[in-house]
């Protein structure tokens, strides 16, 4: 009787083989030859699931988006709104070795995607979702804020979260030092 193949798990596998070359050796050395050599399939087995490098890297980012956006989900609204709402951002932030890979990867596309549509489909994806995270939490931290100024807090409270991520991947902030400054941010946000 044939083998029956979980083709879907099999992409997966491989979307995890990703992820541990990127945090190993950086976005850089991604290819089909390595991650094949870290998943131990061969690059013909490999090519099945994804032709090109871009192909397996915009599958392993959806995934990391997929990933994050199931923890936020899951993620219990417990304690003061601030509170809550720092739980949720925290979720998108490298906090932690697995926080860092997805932070990598993720904004890998920034870069990646400018001359790629594929690839830039994926940027847009993962910016879109941190833009409405944020739009859907600033009216619980300033509710009394007309809709116009939550948008604009919204867009700060984005640009902040990215700009915090950016320097601790570039190892310009710690990940505690990060995570003082969104704090401090936060309790701007919620005397204003």
């Amino acid at each position: 009787m044939p083998k029956v193949v979980d083709h879907e798990e099999r992409r997966l596998e491989l979307a995890g083989a990703v992820w541990r070359v990127i945090a190993r050796d950086g976005v850089a050395q991604v290819s089909i030859r390595t991650v094949a050599a870290e998943s131990g399939w061969s690059s013909g087995a490999l090519r099945h699931y994804f032709a090109t490098r871009d192909e397996l890297l915009a599958f392993a980012c959806e995934q990391v988006i997929e990933r994050v956006s199931a923890r936020i989900r899951d993620t219990r609204p417990d304690g003061s709104p601030r509170e809550a709402i720092r739980r949720l951002l925290l979720e998108t932030m490298p906090v932690d070795e697995e926080r860092h890979t997805e932070a990598s990867i993720a904004f890998s596309f920034l870069a990646l995607g400018l001359g790629d549509p594929a690839l830039a489909r994926v940027q847009r994806l993962h910016l879109t979702g941190m833009a409405q995270l944020c739009e859907s939490l600033v009216p619980h931290l300033v509710p009394e804020a007309g809709a116009e100024r939550q948008r604009s807090l919204a867009r700060r409270l984005h640009a902040v979260v990215d700009g915090l991520t950016v320097h601790v991947l570039a190892d310009h902030l710690s990940p505690a030092e990060m995570v003082a400054e969104l704090d401090a941010f936060l309790d701007e946000l919620s005397a204003s």
